[in-house]
């Protein structure tokens, strides 16, 4: 991103966070922003696509302890870069690359225009010396007539936030260059929260071709579906007669149906019970339906099932098995 871009967006604004916010405050401002104006969340407005893709830009910047260095030394410095002069301004061009590269190497242009060695150049520094020659002296790159090799370009970085139903199917995003350019993503079906998405050829430039875009994809939660690795978790509430004397119930499933699962006899309430292929399909296989059981117990009965209650309990107060805290004093000792 160009300095002068930086120096005219307040992504501290823009998160509604101050510029000495942690980088806590900064994941927690952006993750409750990026779910009120989440494209799945607005179709059509553009008002709140724009809003979307000005927070995850925020984010990328803020987030990244590196970035957010250069923004706050930029944005401090009012945006200050190099510039060449135009003809007729004698000496501003070649003022203009000391200044770069003296504060690169600890001194002007002058003192090392004999002998350079490129060997130690980032590769945007090493392509710009490849066969230089002054006509006097000249910079050293290894050899008469030696050029350097193309230089493929260094990858860019940038994050997008997703439905959860986008992470289970796949979907495709639209990220906004600067120049208004949008560059489409695809996501794949079953990606994970904080997994990177590679995009070929979008990242810097250079002589050897581009670099990549590498998109970290975050996921917002569902309310009723838990991702562990491909497996789902769900929560299914049972009666007490349903887990006292087993059932066959019917439980909802990522695609939207229901399938049926048994409910054995004697149930407790928190036993978790495995529905086979119904979780996250990935290229890899596919996860488990992990369908926790909890037992609800009734708040208001009537006469008949509180003296049904009442006949259970002293039908079952012979039986040991019937008081759940038997033991439990003993397990207690220290």
């Amino acid at each position: 991103m160009a300095s002068q871009d930086w120096v005219e967006k307040d992504f501290y604004s823009i998160l509604g966070v101050p510029k000495d916010a942690s980088e806590a405050d900064i994941k927690k401002a952006y993750r409750k922003l990026a779910r009120k104006y989440h494209p799945d969340q607005n179709p059509g407005d553009p008002e709140a696509e724009k809003k979307f893709k000005d927070i995850t830009e925020a984010n990328s910047v803020l987030s990244d302890p590196e970035e957010r260095q250069q923004y706050d030394a930029i944005r401090a410095m009012g945006g200050a870069r190099f510039t060449a002069g135009g003809p007729g301004a004698a000496g501003q061009g070649a003022a203009g690359f000391e200044d770069l590269f003296g504060g690169l190497f600890g001194g002007g242009a002058g003192r090392h225009s004999r002998g350079f060695n490129t060997g130690n150049l980032p590769p945007e520094f090493a392509d710009l010396f490849g066969g230089f020659s002054t006509g006097g002296g000249g910079f050293s790159t290894g050899g008469a007539g030696y050029q350097a090799p193309p230089q493929r370009g260094g990858d860019r970085q940038a994050t997008t936030t997703i439905s959860f139903a986008g992470s289970i199917r796949g979907t495709t995003v639209g990220l906004r260059e600067q120049n208004g350019e949008v560059i489409e993503v695809r996501i794949p079906a079953g990606i994970r929260d904080g997994q990177k998405v590679r995009v070929r050829g979008k990242g810097s430039p250079g002589s050897g071709g581009p670099g990549d875009l590498m998109v970290t994809v975050h996921v917002t939660p569902h309310e009723f579906f838990t991702r562990e690795g491909d497996n789902i978790r769900i929560h299914v509430p049972v009666s007490f007669d349903e887990a006292a004397l087993g059932a066959q119930i019917e439980v909802p499933t990522l695609d939207g149906r229901t399938v049926r699962m048994k409910i054995p006899a004697g149930t407790n309430s928190g036993r978790t019970l495995r529905v086979k292929g119904q979780g996250v399909k990935t290229s890899k296989g596919t996860g488990d339906l992990l369908v926790t059981v909890d037992v609800v117990v009734p708040q208001n009965l009537s006469k008949e099932a509180e003296e049904a209650v009442r006949a259970f309990a002293a039908a079952t107060a012979k039986n040991s098995e019937s008081n759940p805290r038997t033991g439990l004093a003993a397990k207690a000792r220290l």
